[in-house]
């Protein structure tokens, strides 16, 4: 990016079908950062040389040291492709499964992503998280299949061996596509070898090739294979550069944000398309109404909170007011900018289709709607990660005059990961932190802390499990303590199909009423009843609130508060104070007083509470706990180690396969019993074997556990170990 940047960005902002928003996505260290830098690099940002080694985007001192992309980073940059210029702004993402969560909210900012795979690994467990994360979002995938020259150097393939093992992982990668995609995009999104949607390279060694481009100049596999085994990479990357290469699959293949948000408007904005704004976004009008949001907010130490996002409709100036939905304040902007990977260049105006910095907007958290102060639009859905946090760790100061800077901190990192939730222990005054797991707490919380001088106490993992139940509850009356008001109340276990539905986010959850129309028709195509789906009032934790009553005077005035209740118990379940999970709760009946004033929170909160739990008592309740499906690689004589390692830990081995002396077994474990399961695994394999998460699911916990883990769980969190009617 030259001296005229701005100039270039402002002219290019303005034409649609020259900009690409893309984001690089895959497994832990298959070579995604690399990549950036040679793109970077490519545009002139940063010199060649350096590409591959400067990790441009991992800036943070802890990335850095950990060796791993912690923070998804942005980097917008000018290339030319063909004799025209292109406006990239791409997001570089993790690829640990423990920071899935800023995957999946760079997802919302981009339309395009470029999936890598390590051709000597193939197709791992975060390769299929992030291809399900893109297509969630109606992100459009193309696939470059990186480290090609370990297959020359290492494994020595012949030509016909690389395009065999070549076929082998697109075939892979089109399954996952396939299996992810809404049936109408399955076909659309698979990615091809002829047509140039994969592409094949080394990005450590800055050379790429495509099957349109070796026609074109006429450069076969075998040539490829010649200069690579002999060193001359250079010479390689002459003939086929790598930002040449992807780049032109990038501008051919990924949509341009006009014609992306023609189809992403529906999925990730449920609002009315035919009004102003709805219409102003899927025409990505830059003159309609303000509509964007927030994928991201770093704290900066010159600026204050920097609030990253994607404007789909409108313009952003510097020094207009603007609205925060959720929040229901009004901010000015101080700053417009796009980014350039650790630094912002400061712009007057940002239109709509970019992907923008913000300054300003102080209160704003991730997933945020940002619209025009005078004209308040729906917000969009809320950002959804697809693993649920199944770790808690509790945080406490060493000094109590730091309790008001940890307050301020946990505060902070709660609107700029929502993966991470924050909770106070009322009993004990602990500060509870609940997140993907050991590491993500670690990196996001605990390090920070440590860096910021704050000497903070925390406790070994808890894990978070949550209350269902096997059976029916009888009906069970609540009364409030006026004897007024009268609610009757029946539990029961969901069908699996809604409850999977649920789980996999093909439900909308927000304003149930509001879109009743769709929630209606997607739980019947999950297996619910129509006329019972049409009286769904709310959806929370994975449990449905169904209004089962007919015709009951004031009830239309009082439901508000009954579902408040339900959220409440919902949130925290008679057994262990722990969230429920797959329940369908109904009120059969009530009888209210006919006085609103006889009728408030004092007297209904506590009549539905007591309800719902003596439902949930007389339901067989039961606990889930969160079991993780993991992958184990080890060199095939050492599969037994690994296998004994599992069973230790009541896991469960669901498949083993045996590929060139390499053996994967996939497995089921308790997330209560993968605390250590590393270094153990590390240190029965001579450090030859390691894991990855594939999924995390919840479980019934073993019968004969059940009292044994409720009774700890209420011990820590100070209940009476007493639990009235179990």
């Amino acid at each position: 990016m030259a001296r005229d940047l701005n100039e270039r960005v402002q002219e290019l902002m303005h034409k649609p079908e020259q900009i690409r928003n893309i984001a690089i996505a895959a497994h832990i260290d298959h070579g995604k950062t690399t990549l950036t830098d040679n793109l970077v690099a490519g545009a002139g940002m940063i010199s060649e040389e350096l590409a591959g080694q400067q990790l441009f985007t991992d800036f943070d001192k802890q990335e850095q040291e950990r060796g791993i992309t912690i923070f998804a980073a942005n980097v917008s940059m000018i290339h030319e492709v063909e004799g025209n210029e292109y406006l990239i702004n791409l997001i570089d993402t993790p690829g640990h499964v423990d920071f899935g969560g800023d995957v999946t909210r760079a997802m919302r900012a981009i339309d395009g992503a470029i999936i890598v795979v390590d051709a000597v690994e193939a197709v791992m467990p975060q390769t299929e998280t992030v291809v399900r994360q893109a297509l969630h979002e109606r992100v459009k995938p193309v696939l470059f299949i990186n480290k090609v020259d370990r297959l020359i150097k290492e494994l020595q393939l012949s030509p016909e061996q690389m395009q065999q093992r070549f076929l082998n992982i697109i075939a892979q990668v089109n399954r996952l596509i396939q299996k992810y995609s809404e049936k109408a995009y399955a076909e659309k999104f698979l990615v091809k070898v002829d047509d140039g949607s994969v592409a094949f390279g080394a990005a450590y060694r800055k050379w790429a090739i495509s099957v349109p481009y070796m026609k074109e100049h006429k450069i076969t596999f075998k040539d490829i294979i010649e200069l690579s085994s002999q060193g001359r990479d250079e010479e390689l990357s002459e003939k086929a550069p790598l930002h040449r290469i992807v780049l032109n699959m990038v501008t051919r293949h990924l949509p341009n944000p006009e014609d992306a948000q023609k189809y992403r408007i529906p999925k990730i904005w449920h609002g009315d398309v035919e009004s102003e704004a709805g219409k102003s976004m899927l025409a990505m009008d830059p003159n309609g109404p303000l509509a964007m949001i927030i994928t991201k907010v770093v704290p900066d130490p010159h600026a204050g909170i920097v609030a990253a996002g994607r404007i789909f409709s409108g313009t952003l100036k510097r020094g207009m007011e603007v609205r925060l939905v959720a929040q229901h304040m009004t901010r000015r902007v101080q700053q417009v900018s796009i980014y350039k990977g650790p630094q912002r260049v400061q712009m007057e105006e940002v239109s709509a289709g970019n992907v923008v910095g913000v300054v300003g907007l102080t209160d704003a958290f991730s997933g945020e709607t940002v619209c025009d102060a005078e004209r308040e639009i729906e917000p969009f859905e809320a950002i959804k990660h697809i693993f649920e946090p199944v770790v808690t760790k509790s945080i406490d100061v060493a000094d109590p005059s730091d309790l008001p800077k940890l307050i301020m901190f946990l505060k902070q990192i709660s609107r700029e990961d929502p993966t991470l939730v924050v909770k106070i222990n009322e009993e004990t005054g602990e500060y509870l932190v609940s997140g993907l797991g050991e590491l993500h707490i670690d990196a996001k919380v605990e390090r920070p802390l440590k860096d910021k001088g704050i000497e903070v106490k925390t406790s070994t993992p808890i894990v978070i499990y949550r209350e269902t139940v096997r059976g029916y509850s009888p009906e069970v009356e609540g009364k409030s303590s006026n004897k007024h008001n009268r609610f009757y109340m029946t539990v029961e276990p969901m069908e699996q199909g809604v409850y999977n539905a649920l789980v996999s986010g093909n439900v909308i959850e927000e304003n149930v009423r509001k879109n009743i129309k769709t929630v209606v028709q997607q739980l019947v195509d999950a297996g619910m009843g129509r006329d019972e789906a049409k009286s769904i009032y709310d959806i929370h934790n994975k449990c449905l609130f169904i209004d089962a009553t007919k015709g009951i005077q004031y009830l239309n005035e009082t439901i508000e508060l009954v579902i408040e209740g339900f959220q409440n118990v919902m949130d925290s379940g008679p057994l262990a104070g722990e969230p429920c999970s797959g329940l369908k709760v109904k009120i059969v009946d009530a009888k209210l007083h006919e006085d609103a004033i006889h009728r408030g929170p004092a007297q209904v909160l506590p009549a539905i509470s007591d309800a719902l739990k003596e439902a949930i008592f007389k339901a067989k309740p039961t606990l889930l706990e969160p079991i993780q499906t993991i992958r184990i690689d080890v060199p095939e004589e050492l599969m037994g180690n690994a296998m004994n390692q599992v069973q230790n830990r009541r896991g469960q081995i669901l498949d083993t396969q045996i590929e060139q002396g390499v053996a994967v077994v996939t497995a089921k474990m308790p997330v209560a019993e993968m605390f250590g399961f590393e270094a153990q695994l590390k240190s029965a394999t001579g450090g030859k074997g390691f894991y990855s998460l594939i999924d995390v699911t919840f479980e019934k916990l073993p019968e004969e556990m059940k009292t044994q883990v409720i009774t700890k769980i209420r011990e820590r969190k100070g209940m009476p170990k007493e639990m009235p009617g179990f």
